[in-house]
């Protein structure tokens, strides 16, 4: 049965390795039991917004209110879209974009965490270019944007492997002091350059008004 009021449910962005979509309810609660489990080494801190360090159950309420304020605060102008990485059946982390005044921009931004005992296994990479084909093949984004702290070694390697490209470095608190993140820069002709053909957008049609007015490329 497909989603009459809210069609975005019917989104699908599909690799040979994985697939993204909005997650359901069931997703949503493995999503949070995934934070629980651990997303990084508790010494560290990769992430701009230091969530994956609350103590539970608040952890893993706020992967649930996220996801919830993103369907709430949702509109054409303004738009958050968090999907879950499923790998064989089993949801393994969260692939999110968004963007601001889309149709005049034509800009994304992105984000992701991945559990720990699914790391270092090639995801990563093919979860951003899902989401990278999603924006450009898809919605006719024009440039992609993402950042990292340069400890972050596994997101920066990721970033540069599909073409980013450096793009300044921007201020943040970070457990408490000064810090800085690199911010990258993707162009859509790099990303021409390297985009691939074994990646699939289902069910955009029905729900492209809701990202505004886009120009798929695909």
């Amino acid at each position: 049965m497909g989603h009459r009021y809210w069609p975005l449910f019917e989104l699908r962005v599909r690799t040979p390795r994985l697939d993204l979509r909005p997650p359901d309810e069931a997703d949503l609660f493995a999503l949070a039991a995934l934070a629980a489990e651990g997303i990084h080494d508790p010494a560290t801190m990769p992430f701009l917004t230091e969530w994956s360090v609350l103590p539970s159950p608040r952890r893993e309420r706020s992967v649930l209110q996220w996801h919830w304020k993103a369907w709430a605060d949702w509109s054409p102008d303004k738009w958050d879209l968090p999907l879950a990485v499923v790998v064989d059946g089993e949801v393994v982390g969260t692939q999110a974009v968004h963007a601001e005044q889309f149709a005049v921009l034509r800009s994304v931004y992105s984000g992701s965490w991945l559990v720990q005992r699914w790391q270092g296994k090639g995801i990563g990479t093919e979860m951003r270019a899902a989401m990278l084909h999603l924006a450009f093949a898809g919605l006719g984004a024009e440039v992609a944007f993402s950042g990292a702290y340069p400890d972050n070694e596994a997101s920066v390697r990721i970033s540069r492997s599909l073409g980013y490209e450096d793009d300044g470095w921007e201020p943040h608190v970070r457990q408490g002091a000064a810090a800085r993140s690199i911010r990258f820069r993707l162009e859509r002709a790099r990303w021409e350059e390297r985009r691939r053909h074994d990646i699939v957008v289902e069910g955009l049609d029905a729900c492209r008004d809701m990202f505004g007015h886009s120009w798929g490329v695909s």
